[in-house]
């Protein structure tokens, strides 16, 4: 049975959401991960560190990460720097 939501591998990035791992001191001056996009079709990709191995045997109840997908962490600040350019509704 196809899932309802299946990510788009020919979207493509349009805009950064928040604020650069750089801008945030969240790195020291190389630009690299974490970070929040929104792409073409409106999905959000985010990049940062892959902790699934990590939080497998403790996941609340209600969450499952699938064989396809991957537990990614943010830091706090880059999460709430994006808050203004996540729409209400």
């Amino acid at each position: 049975m196809p899932r309802p939501w299946e990510a788009n591998p020919a979207a493509e990035f349009t805009r950064r959401i928040g604020k650069s791992a750089l801008e945030l001191g969240d790195t020291k001056g190389d630009p690299t991960c974490p970070d929040i996009w929104e792409l073409s079709n409106g999905d959000i990709a985010v990049v940062g560190r892959d902790l699934t191995e990590a939080y497998r045997g403790r996941l609340p109840h209600d969450v499952n990460v699938g064989h396809d997908e991957r537990l990614v962490i943010i830091p706090r600040t880059m999460l709430l720097a994006a808050k203004p350019d996540i729409p209400d509704a």
